[in-house]
């Protein structure tokens, strides 16, 4: 079996790291460079830096803070927000990101995710899926989670899989800054549904979280935010945990 992955998350917007919980509220959490470094060093196996308005406000990414922020970091390192074009991709590629995420421009173009994933390969091709549960049904947002879109989530990520992207970044908007867990259920059922990696995303809370997301949801690996910048778990007691647990973990030499 792989290992298990933890990943901290940069939120940021105006350049400043930021969490709210269902993506409002925010509140600030930190310089990015200054916490990419702190995650490096503290050993997440990957670093996420989502430019949270870029879309919403049809900007691109702020590149001068990811530059900053890769020059910090040592562990792969993936980039999203405001991704509309292969040049856009290329450019984040080239300020020091592993692989990019794109959310909002590949529900308008699906085929970005096959001409990025032709170019610069699967691997580097995250979709990034922001769901909340509708009735019945996992529905889609886009800009930010600000907008619906009526697309099924399975639905989504099974054709997204189908035009090259290489991992899948799932976020719950029900359960995001909440604390009270990942959707097990909305996890499990992407998982079972797509033939690559699945990172779970939105309400991780404590320890045990992560171990349910892992072995209920079948995710490959956790993402986690505000549980970790402001100081409520650190990743190496996570770590520990999950080994104990008897799940495949990395740990770091310091």
């Amino acid at each position: 079996m792989l290992a298990k992955r933890i990943i901290s998350c940069l939120d940021v917007r105006d350049g400043r790291v930021v969490k709210g919980v269902n993506f409002v509220n925010l509140r600030d959490g930190g310089d990015p460079v200054e916490m990419g470094k702190f995650y490096n060093d503290q050993g997440a196996d990957e670093l996420v830096f989502l430019d949270i308005t870029a879309s919403s406000d049809n900007r691109k990414i702020i590149m001068n803070v990811v530059e900053k922020v890769a020059k910090q970091v040592f562990i792969p390192f993936t980039v999203g927000g405001g991704i509309r074009t292969v040049d856009d991709m290329r450019s984040t590629l080239l300020a020091g990101a592993d692989k990019v995420a794109i959310n909002t421009a590949a529900l308008t173009n699906p085929n970005l995710i096959s001409e990025c994933a032709n170019i610069f390969g699967n691997q580097c091709v995250v979709l990034a899926i922001d769901v909340k549960q509708n009735k019945n049904k996992w529905e889609v947002f886009v800009n930010g989670g600000r907008t619906p879109t009526g697309k099924n989530a399975l639905t989504w990520a099974k054709l997204a899989i189908k035009l090259g992207a290489g991992e899948i970044l799932l976020t719950s908007m029900d359960q995001d800054g909440t604390k009270l867990g990942y959707d097990l259920v909305l996890t499990k059922q992407i998982s079972e549904v797509v033939s690559v990696p699945v990172i779970a995303s939105g309400g991780a809370g404590n320890k045990q979280d992560f171990y349910n997301v892992f072995t209920q949801g079948k995710a490959d690996a956790a993402l986690a935010a505000s549980l970790f910048h402001f100081g409520e778990l650190k990743i190496k007691d996570l770590k520990k945990y999950l080994l104990d647990m008897k799940l495949p973990i990395r740990i770091y030499k310091s």
